[in-house]
Parts: C-alpha cells; sequence; structure tokens
C-alpha cells in the first residue's frame, strides 16, 4: 500500500496510517479515513495490546487463530490511538459503549462528538472518523471461491440482481463485493447491522459508475440523506463508506 496521502473529490480525506503522521483536527465538513496495512504493525502488537479494555482483550483472545488476534489488537488499539490524538485523551482511558446491534461509540464523550467505525478483513484495516455526522464503513477481500450469486439471491434487492446478472461472469466476484461493502457501510452508518433487511435498499454496484445509494424502502427520502464513497484500497479488495450529509446538532 503506497504511504502517499490519496485525496478523494468532496467532503472525504483518505490517507495511510503509519506512526507519527501528521493529523487534522475534526471537521463536520469532513470524514477522515485511515487505511492500514495490518501486516506492517504486528511488530507493534504487544504495545497496542496494552491500550485495550479487558473486553477488548477478552474478544481478541477469543479469535482461534494468531492472525485474527493480532488484527483485531491492531485495529483496535490504533481506533484509539487516533481517537486519543482527536479528543486529547489518554488511548486507555477511552470508554466504550455498544448499541443493541453492537455498533461501538464514545461513552461520556465531550462536544464536539467524535463518531468513528471500523472494518477489516485479511491484512487491511479501514478507520474512518467524523464530528456528528453517522458513517460505516467496510472492507473485504475478494474471494473467488465464493457462492456469490446464492448469496446474492438471498440478501440482494431485485435491481441489484439484475445488475449483477448483466456482469460478465469474469467480473462478478468484484461486483458481488463491491456491492456488498457499500451495503455493508450503509448498515453500519444506521447502526442496525443486518438486523436492517439487505433488500429494502439498493446500490449501484458497476465500476463505471460511482457508488450511490440508489433507492431505499420504505422510506424513499431516506436516500437523498445519505453519500456512498469507494475507499482506495489494494487490488483484491473492495472497500466503501457510508456518511450521512448533514452533521448531527449538539
Amino acid at each position: 500500500m503506497a504511504s502517499a496521502t490519496t485525496i478523494v473529490p468532496g467532503p472525504l480525506h483518505v490517507r495511510e496510517y503509519v506512526p507519527g503522521c501528521k493529523l487534522d483536527p475534526l471537521s463536520v465538513n469532513q470524514v477522515q479515513v485511515w487505511t492500514v496495512n495490518l501486516t506492517s504493525h504486528v511488530g507493534s502488537v504487544s504495545a497496542l495490546r496494552e491500550l485495550l479494555s479487558e473486553d477488548e482483550i477478552a474478544r481478541a483472545d477469543k479469535f482461534r487463530f494468531e492472525q485474527g488476534r493480532n488484527e483485531f489488537t491492531i485495529t483496535r488499539g490504533l481506533l484509539r490511538t487516533l481517537l486519543g490524538h482527536y479528543l486529547d485523551v489518554a488511548p486507555q482511558q477511552l470508554r466504550f459503549s455498544y448499541t443493541a446491534h453492537g455498533k461501538p461509540q464514545l461513552e461520556g464523550a465531550s462536544k464536539p462528538r467524535a463518531e468513528f467505525n471500523v472494518s477489516h478483513s485479511d491484512g487491511i484495516a479501514v478507520i474512518a472518523f467524523a464530528d456528528r455526522r453517522r458513517l460505516g464503513v467496510d472492507v473485504e477481500k475478494v474471494r473467488l471461491d465464493f457462492e456469490h450469486q446464492h448469496i446474492a439471491e438471498r440478501f440482494f434487492s431485485e435491481n441489484e440482481r439484475e445488475q449483477l446478472q448483466k456482469i460478465p461472469r469474469q467480473d462478478i466476484p468484484f461486483a458481488f463485493f463491491r456491492c456488498w461493502t457499500r451495503k455493508e457501510a450503509f448498515i453500519k452508518a444506521l447502526g442496525e447491522g443486518l438486523s436492517h433487511p439487505l433488500h429494502q435498499f439498493d446500490v449501484e454496484l458497476r465500476a463505471d459508475e460511482p457508488a450511490r445509494l440508489l433507492s431505499t424502502r420504505p422510506d424513499p427520502a431516506e436516500a437523498a440523506r445519505w453519500t456512498l464513497f469507494d475507499i482506495p484500497v489494494p487490488a483484491g479488495y473492495t472497500a466503501a463508506l457510508a456518511t450521512e450529509d448533514s452533521p448531527r446538532l449538539a
């Protein structure tokens, strides 16, 4: 992954995280997104583990394989590191609570409130931050040995299934995961996780069209309140971010 800063058009600032890099303050007009090559931070696992709470350590230790434990530890440790910088709080002093559907949020945070979301997949993590603006991110490694059509029939909307049927066979895995990350980012931003029916909204999944939320049901006006972005990640992965267009007032 390149170490150079990447700026995506619009209210989105995407950079790769490297220790000691410059941090800009959070703004209601911008979402800051950090991509992380997790394998390059394996040497920091012990130090980052020291920042975690007891429940986070317990979650890390539930992973059967070392790679999973390390990736969770690095992702949560860097989340705390970045939040600590943004809020001027020691990373280990941050406290998280969780929504009914498992979305982490700051507990007792002072204003301006930092909204955040994280995702990691097989060596890559994406961490996003905003000031009082709901957001969700998802990153996935594109798997070729996957029942793409079967899963799409179960979870995608009719519109998305029709789009997928028009995709050349060799491009279906990439189109599937492009669709999945955009949908996952949206339901994570809503804070509802997979409890939100995936067939009740449509996203664009074609590679030659920008990421966007096409329609929402039962409230068609919901689509106009959100913006989707593709996040630049290494070849073989897809990543997306969903963010509401207006900040929430304190």
